[in-house]
């Protein structure tokens, strides 16, 4: 039941979903979260992103989710899956059962370091995207000018054929609609012919036709008006009609007695028509613009060691500005990643690693990247008279689990976001799982926590217990959580401490535990 749970979590805050969320024959699937938030930082974070109407500290995400579309709201607004994801990054911190595994990946490394610090190097992150970016259009640009002299003279030779036939061609702009427009017409000149004649019938030359029951009708009506100059209105209306229908009229008669049939004319036109649509067909349908970018690299060509030189030395500042940004940007890091050591080592001491040492170290790398040039390795020794070695290469399970808990404490800070773990006491038990349990009632002070544990040691230290249960009605599965009140919270840790029959003894066993965290905490906030 509580992947449901968190699966529902990460969809309204924007993570993608599966067809699977929307339960069989529902219409939709709908996830929301209310927040309430009461830190002022928070707050201006939030505005800056957008949203407007918070100034009560309520924040409702909610998504709707159909079999063809999916829609994010915050707090009325519609906001993108991106959006929301930057929103969530203020709001909650998800620590899900496979992410200890993102430990196992020294190139991830650098990924913590930057959240650590990533209010103060945002916007040398920006900087240094934009101009590797710009590095790399440099350095694509350079590479273009890269062919010997022959290949040169080859390209120029097929460039200025290519060039030489389109202008021989002397096309005009909107030259093809104006000919298609013309050929339409000729080549369909005896269906128009037959309509306008037709017309002409009808209007003026056949027998009862409009023209002649106008005039009859426009006479009807003077002769009345003579007795009812209340008629005069009508009248007035009808003449304009009669007026109108004269001239459609003429203008018929006279297209039909100026249409003269010309064959060379239609060949003509059907001989131009085939050469720009060769051409089109040839160099692409925006004729002008291959041209333009033809002559703009024959002209390269024509002045390529001019152009060579400066495509050079753009290449070369761009390399520059590159590097000291991603300078810059390293320095930063390593100033970040002194502090995220010192207070790291103390979680870690919190955490039942008694004799612990740890390291960050950096590794210049030889390409530069959209991320800079840093390679960032977590160094650590949990045993005396053990050498610093990769975390990668030494952490069991258990210590997986307590250094991603230290890591997610201090990456936590003073910021008043959730805190989510989903099993975060996967591989400790007995004195350490203790410590990790005091360590969470640490966070809890500044952050709302949310614990899914099956540890008696870490459940005892909460102040509200819930069960997820699965049930099935009519067939159909349903995931519900509940509160648990305080004695059938002891009896569900005795259940945890048990593994089966719960006895008198076990019982107090729990209430001695519960007692246990319960004294923690109360000293803890002495």
């Amino acid at each position: 039941g509580k992947s449901i749970i968190l699966g529902s979590i990460n969809a309204a805050l924007g993570a993608k979903t599966s067809p699977d969320f929307i339960r069989t024959g529902a219409e939709y699937g709908l996830a929301e979260l209310m927040f309430d938030i009461g830190d002022k930082k928070t707050l201006d974070k939030i505005k800056e992103l957008g949203v407007l109407d918070i100034e009560d500290g309520e924040l409702l995400i909610s998504r709707k989710i159909t079999p063809t579309r999916s829609q994010i709201k915050v707090n009325g607004q519609n906001f993108t899956a991106a959006q929301t994801q930057k929103l969530a990054r203020y709001l909650i911190d998800m620590h899900g059962q496979h992410d200890n595994q993102i430990l196992m990946d020294d190139s991830a490394h650098i990924n913590v370091v930057d959240e650590y610090c990533l209010d103060d190097i945002s916007t040398l992150k920006e900087m240094m995207k934009n101009d590797y970016q710009h590095y790399v259009e440099c350095k694509n640009e350079l590479s273009e000018m890269d062919k010997d002299n022959d290949e040169r003279q080859r390209e120029i030779s097929f460039l200025e054929y290519e060039v030489n036939e389109i202008t021989a061609a002397g096309l005009k702009k909107g030259e093809d609609e104006e000919l298609e427009a013309q050929f339409k017409k000729l080549n369909n000149r005896q269906k128009i012919m037959n309509e306008l004649s037709g017309a002409d019938m009808l209007l003026n030359s056949g027998e009862d036709n409009i023209s002649d029951m106008l005039g009859m009708a426009v006479k009807a009506l003077v002769n009345a008006a003579e007795y009812d100059e209340s008629l005069k209105n009508p009248l007035e209306m009808l003449q304009d009609v009669e007026s109108l229908i004269m001239d459609v009229s003429h203008d018929i008669s006279t297209y039909i007695d100026d249409s003269d049939y010309d064959d060379a004319a239609l060949n003509d036109i059907q001989y131009r028509l085939d050469t720009v649509n060769e051409l089109k067909n040839k160099y692409g349908g925006t004729i002008f613009t291959s041209l333009k970018q033809k002559e703009k690299k024959l002209d390269e060509y024509y002045n390529y060691d001019e152009i060579l030189k400066k495509r050079q030395e753009a290449y070369e500042n761009a390399y520059k500005k590159a590097l000291q940004t991603a300078e810059m940007l390293s320095v930063a890091r390593k100033k970040a990643a002194d502090r995220l050591t010192t207070e790291f080592i103390e979680s870690l001491k919190n955490l039942n690693f008694l004799d612990v040492r740890f390291r960050i170290d950096f590794e210049k790398s030889n390409n530069i990247t959209s991320n800079g040039y840093d390679l960032v390795r977590f160094m650590i020794s949990t045993n005396p008279g053990q050498d610093l070695r990769p975390l990668s290469k030494i952490a069991s399970g258990g210590e997986l689990s307590r250094i991603m808990l230290a890591i997610k404490t201090v990456m936590a800070g003073d910021d008043s976001k959730t805190l989510i773990f989903d099993e975060i006491d996967a591989g400790i038990s007995g004195r350490t799982a203790q410590m990790v349990s005091n360590q969470l009632a640490r966070l809890s002070r500044h952050h709302q926590i949310i614990c899914i544990t099956h540890l008696p040691q870490i459940a005892s230290m909460a102040d509200a217990h819930y069960t997820i249960e699965k049930t099935v009605h009519d067939n159909k599965t349903y995931s519900q959580i509940s509160r648990v009140d305080k004695e059938d919270s002891i009896y569900e840790l005795a259940r945890m401490l048990s593994g089966s029959e719960v006895t008198a003894s076990v019982l107090a066993n729990a209430r001695e535990l519960k007692k246990t965290s319960e004294a923690f905490k109360d000293n803890m906030m002495m």
